[in-house]
């Protein structure tokens, strides 16, 4: 084999070993790409999930909001009777010491 055969054989075999080298990167990329389709749509279903939870989260709240609106309603009410019964009592004691 002349020099000239030699050299070109090595830039085959050199070639053919980069063109192997370049399927298998190609493959390996493609591999990756579908990897990250993958997980960006796990992350949009944990998304979906957590919107969902935040929802609820917040129609429990606003369900205590009222529940509290409600008792204080209540309780303003009761202290509001406590002081007309406390003002009646007064107003009792004091007719009945100016009436002796």
């Amino acid at each position: 084999m002349t020099e000239d055969e030699k050299r070109i054989n090595n830039i085959e075999f050199r070639v053919g070993n980069l063109e192997t080298k370049f399927e298998i990167y190609m493959q390996r990329q493609n591999e990756m790409a579908a990897d990250i389709r993958d997980l960006r749509q796990d992350m949009k279903d944990i998304q979906k999930n957590f919107d969902a939870k935040i929802d609820k989260l917040d129609a429990k709240i606003d369900g205590i909001g009222k529940h509290v609106q409600n008792l204080t309603v209540a309780a303003i009410v009761g202290i509001g009777a406590a002081v007309a019964g406390i003002g009646a009592i007064a107003v009792t004691v004091i007719y009945s010491v100016l009436s002796h």
